[in-house]
Order: C-alpha cells, then structure tokens, then sequence
C-alpha cells in the first residue's frame, strides 16, 4: 500500500508527491490540531491522530504543520497560523504589520510520519525570509502571496513551481524521504 498524506489540500499532495518522488494516496480526514507554540509536537500529534482516524494502517502516514514565526512578534503566530489565517487571511497579516520595520520571518514546515508500530518521526524544513508589503502573486496557497524567501525579491506566489525547489515544505520533505524508505 502507498503511504498517505492526510490533507484537505489537492496543491499540498501534488507538491509532497512530487518533492518526494513517490506515489501517494490522499486522506481527508479531520484531525483535531492541538494548540501549542511547539510546531514538532503538533505534528506528531496530528500524525498519530490520523493514523488512529485511519484505523491503524500498516502503511506510513504522513502529515505536515507550517506557519510563519515573525521576528516582530517574537516568533508568533508560528504553529498557530492557520487559525490567524482563517481569521484575518494575508490581508490582516499585513494590516498588522504595517507600522514595523522588522519583517523578518521563518517559514517552518514540520512532517510527521507514522509507521506501521505507531512510531512517529517528525523532519524540520525551515527557510529564512521575509513579509512583503502587500500581496503579490497568483501562484501557490496560504502565506504564499506575502513570503520572500531570503536571497530572493519575489514571494513565494510569484515564484510558482520554482518554490518547491527549496522551499521550508521541501526541506522538510526531504529529510522525511529517508524516512519513509527507512519505514515503507
């Protein structure tokens, strides 16, 4: 059986897929996320509960937690982002920052992935960046319009598929792909 990757997002399979460079199934299935400033320990506890939801498969279930971590709030919203998102989007990310001057941030990405014992390995992708001043860019999902990676002048959004080739859900990919040779 394939490992899974439990997301709603259709853009997040075809990216995992492909920095992966295995076949996955998708799941859509909904896991409580628990509320914590430790993006490792959401995953894990996101992993482990879709692999319950799942009823326990033999096969490698893999699940993921991003956000931003802005350097002018002391690393908030970090695991947190996707509830600031759903409440104010990029927009009102951007309203609240205008006045700082500091607009460092760190894109994390966080794989979880299950095995077949319920074991649980978590792989970090982290890049340096920073906030934009507006939004820019059709391509891409969720921060993806308002995040410049560092050495970079265009948001993720602009960079459509160039941004899987480095970017903080790739680095983590990546180091999770010697995982699921090692489990699958």
């Amino acid at each position: 059986m394939k490992p899974v990757l439990v997301t709603s997002n259709e853009n997040k399979l075809r990216e995992a897929a492909g920095i992966l460079g295995v076949d996955l199934d998708r799941a859509d299935v909904d896991v409580p996320e628990i509320q914590s400033l430790d993006f490792e320990e959401v995953a894990a506890a996101k992993a482990l509960a879709a692999r319950e939801a799942l009823g326990e498969p033999s096969y490698p279930v893999i699940v993921d937690d991003s956000g931003l971590s802005v350097g002018a709030w002391g690393g908030f919203p970090g695991p947190l982002t996707r509830w600031l998102m759903k409440s104010v989007g990029n927009a009102g990310l951007l309203k609240m920052l205008a006045a700082e001057e500091n607009r460092s941030a760190l894109a994390v990405c966080v794989v979880a992935v299950t095995d077949a014992s319920g074991s649980v390995r978590v792989f970090r992708g982290v890049v340096e960046g920073e906030i934009s001043r507006e939004s820019r860019g059709e391509g891409g999902f969720g921060f993806d319009p308002i995040f410049v990676p560092e050495g970079e002048n265009r948001t993720y959004a602009e960079m459509e598929e160039e941004k899987s080739l480095d970017s903080h859900r790739a680095r983590a990919l990546r180091a999770a792909r010697l995982g699921l040779e090692t489990i699958g």
